[in-house]
């Protein structure tokens, strides 16, 4: 063999999660350099509130990722307990098996990534297959869940997510994108079902999808409703990856669902992948207040043709996702 090899290993595997791509806009997957600086910053907070204890070395700790797709969360979590709890529990095998059937649960936002997320965190997306480093799970799913559920309809929408109908009434051969998680009433249950018992998260982490497509040239935030349902379950530490600028009292959120912001994003937006460039036609406002079409339309000077247009191509927007028909 002659010339030089493209990389070196350094004496260790590439990480995998480093290399693979994202599946669409819900699918978009956390790097794990990301992952790790929410954990750190988790512990931090954690020490702060309990007199410099360390959170990866309490065996009770309980952490859920409601919507896993790498499983890099869950990954990185185990893999920092596993280190932390080696003084009580000197059995690596002991404490791999405690930690991944008492301490780390997740649910997948889809079959695909929960047996991605399987494969990160036990090496076999069947828990209890040959090749999983854990020995005690009863199931092929251990501790990360998933199955499929419906939309449910009400008119054209879904009355949980603001899915239409027209785009993802599907067959079973077909993804449906109806999140578990807040496809529900009654969160606390539905988790008492899916793990099989009153279930309290001390934390619960994740990156939810931002986003479903609409069917036409907008899309409908979906992450607000993986927040809420993650709040109603009433953890003692929230962590999630959600648009920064949401926080700005709300009036970006505003802002955000207005036809004229939408109509401009339409006009860069070429794939489902809404990447930097796909803004870069949106002004900025000021955010002392909530921003409407008709504010904006006169602030930009548009013409009545223009405004019609505009109308004509993006439909309107609520809070929840759901358009007005």
């Amino acid at each position: 063999m002659t010339g030089q090899a493209p990389f070196t290993l350094r004496g260790r595997n590439p990480d995998v999660l480093l290399c693979i791509a994202n599946l669409s806009s819900d699918e978009v997957f956390t790097p794990p350099e990301f992952a790790n600086r929410m954990l750190d910053t988790l512990t931090e907070v954690w020490a702060q509130d309990h007199g410099g204890a360390n959170l990866w070395a309490d065996p009770k700790v309980t952490f859920l990722d409601p919507c896993a797709k790498s499983g890099v969360f869950l990954r990185e979590i185990t893999r920092r307990l596993v280190e932390g709890l080696k003084e009580q529990m000197p059995d690596l095998q002991a404490r791999v098996d405690h930690i991944l059937t008492k301490q780390v649960f997740g649910i997948g936002i889809t079959r695909l990534t929960a047996m991605m997320a399987r494969r990160s965190v036990y090496c076999s997306k069947h828990a209890r297959g040959p090749h999983s480093i854990c020995k005690k799970f009863p199931t092929d799913d251990g501790n990360i869940w998933f199955e499929r559920v419906e939309h449910s309809w009400e008119g054209t929408k879904c009355r949980y997510c603001g899915a239409p109908k027209s785009v993802l009434d599907r067959g079973e051969d077909r993804e449906n994108y109806a999140y578990a998680f807040i496809h529900t009433d009654d969160i606390k249950t539905r988790i008492k079902e899916i793990f099989g018992g009153d279930m309290q998260f001390d934390v619960i982490i994740g990156n939810p999808p931002y986003q479903m497509d609409n069917g036409d040239s907008s899309d409908i935030p979906i992450y607000q409703h993986f927040v809420r349902q993650a709040k109603a379950l009433e953890p003692r530490y929230l962590v999630m990856v959600i648009p920064s600028r949401r926080m700005a009292g709300g009036k970006w959120l505003e802002y955000y669902l207005t036809r004229f912001f939408r109509f401009l994003v339409s006009l860069r937006k070429i794939t489902q992948h809404a990447g930097r460039m796909t803004y870069s036609w949106v002004p900025m406002q000021s955010w002392d207040r909530q921003w409407t079409d008709a504010e904006l339309y006169a602030k930009y000077k548009l013409t009545p043709e223009e405004i019609a247009y505009i109308e004509s191509v993006i439909r309107p927007m609520e809070a929840n996702g759901e358009g007005n028909t």
